[in-house]
């Protein structure tokens, strides 16, 4: 699937509202029985095995709901409807997180054509997760997965959070996942593309069934997202600003014509390998990042470098219009000399479909930390945040957090997690749109030189 550009989505935004309008109003008008089986005396901890069997995720090819009474991952895990596989890595050793909700859980996948996800069994993309508690507050959690991870990458450090605060919560895979995501689609782009095309779709989804549920509408929508999930909250604020109230972006990805990761993960190929640490810095990388560098090297660079270079410009390592080819495929230099800029004919296009304009529609709190060494701070943080300029935005730059809150055990006298950051920035963000508790202005958080720096986080004085 693809996405037109910014400028062409916008125009299409009212058949697109008509339509996602349409598909909550007929979900509202189906949660009418959930409604009255709630109020006829339905109550408790069976709850919600008793209207379980009334909801239906629209659009959905194959849906299964499961009954649970821990939605979190202290119960999922147990029961079998989470994949802690899917989320290693991305929490900091020690993390706690809330648990004992209880609520229905819907599993499934939309209509799709490619097989990367191999959850239950399905070989089937597009999967989704929709999480439905008991004790409902009102409002929903949408989240795009990071890196190129399954539908429950997001489950600890997201879903069990906003759960025990009594969010809806919905996740999708993005339509492909892993290594040969760039597969999907017809032509460069349309892989990615279709990452904001599936986060639309169960944002949408969430909502119909969230209204079947309750027998209303969530009061309140936020996006939240790491990494590429990031990139997908920017975007959605961006595009589809009528379905969120608001985001929290932690470290998203930058997509523009003119900075995004093409143009630093070939210098940083080439200049580590040489020792060459001004040229790290040059493009991109923070001074006092370099005990990372090994690490990144051996693990991401070349292969993030070589995944998207293969969504986006495929030809490069195929035949240019001369019938020659620009390197062998396979040759372990290849990717790192690669020339964004040389490329741009070739490229434009591609990036044309994903590209962020800062132009957000609601209100925006952005996190990254300063020792980011797969997405180096200065080229994609700091960038956006100029980007969007004086619109409803926080951007908190968080000192010596990095890509990875994994790394944190390695390092711990080195770096700072992000997860409670990102938590609190959720909080703040809730006040924000939902009390005009304006949050912290924008700012570089120093390392605090004590407490908790796993669990607890504040975003200013």
């Amino acid at each position: 699937m693809t996405m037109a550009s910014t400028a062409t989505s916008r125009r299409r935004r009212p058949a697109a509202l008509a339509a996602g309008l349409a598909l909550l109003t007929a979900a509202l008008s189906a949660g009418a029985p959930a409604a009255a089986a709630e109020t006829a005396g339905a109550s408790g901890i069976g709850r919600h095995c008793a209207l379980m069997g009334l909801l239906t995720v629209v659009g959905a090819e194959h849906q299964e709901k499961s009954c649970l009474d821990d939605l979190t991952t202290a119960g999922t895990v147990a029961s079998g409807h989470t994949d802690p596989a899917d989320w290693a890595g991305l929490h900091p050793a020690g993390a706690t997180s809330p648990s004992g909700v209880p609520g229905v859980q819907i599993d499934g996948y939309f209509p799709d054509t490619s097989t990367t996800n191999t959850n239950h069994g399905w070989n089937h993309d597009s999967q989704f997760v929709i999480r439905l508690p008991d004790d409902w507050n009102g409002g929903l959690v949408v989240a795009g997965t990071p890196g190129n991870r399954e539908q429950y990458a997001n489950d600890f450090v997201i879903s069990d959070w906003a759960l025990a605060k009594g969010y809806a919560y919905a996740a999708t895979d993005k339509g492909n996942t892993g290594v040969g995501f760039y597969k999907d689609g017809k032509k460069p782009g349309d892989a990615l593309a279709e990452w904001n095309t599936r986060v639309t779709q169960v944002a949408l989804a969430a909502k119909a069934v969230a209204a079947q549920r309750y027998g209303r509408l969530p009061r309140r929508t936020y996006a939240a997202g790491i990494s590429n999930g990031g990139y997908l909250v920017r975007w959605q604020l961006e595009n589809r600003p009528w379905l969120y109230d608001g985001g929290v972006d932690w470290e998203g990805t930058l997509w523009t014509q003119d900075d995004n990761l093409l143009t630093f993960l070939p210098p940083a190929l080439r200049a580590y390998p040489k020792g060459d640490a001004q040229a790290m810095y040059d493009a991109g990388y923070a001074k006092g990042s370099e005990f990372l560098w090994p690490f990144h090297h051996q693990v991401y660079w070349d292969l993030t470098q070589r995944l998207y270079r293969e969504e986006l410009d495929p030809g490069y390592d195929g035949d240019t219009d001369a019938g020659t080819p620009f390197c062998a495929s396979g040759t372990p230099d290849c990717d790192a000399d690669y020339d964004y800029a040389a490329r741009g004919k070739y490229v434009a296009p591609a990036v044309r479909k994903i590209e962020l304009t800062g132009r957000i529609g609601k209100p925006l709190i952005t996190l990254q930390g300063t020792l980011d060494t797969l997405l180096p701070i200065s080229r994609t943080g700091d960038v956006y945040a100029k980007m969007v300029g004086d619109r409803p935005f926080r951007y908190y730059r968080i000192a010596d957090g990095t890509h990875t809150d994994g790394l944190y055990a390695s390092f711990p006298d080195r770096l700072r997690p992000m997860l409670p950051c990102f938590r609190t920035a959720f909080d703040a963000l809730a006040g924000w749109v939902e009390k005009g508790q304006a949050p912290p202005p924008s700012a570089t958080l120093p390392r605090p030189e004590s407490g908790d720096l796993v669990n607890a986080c504040q975003l200013g004085r």
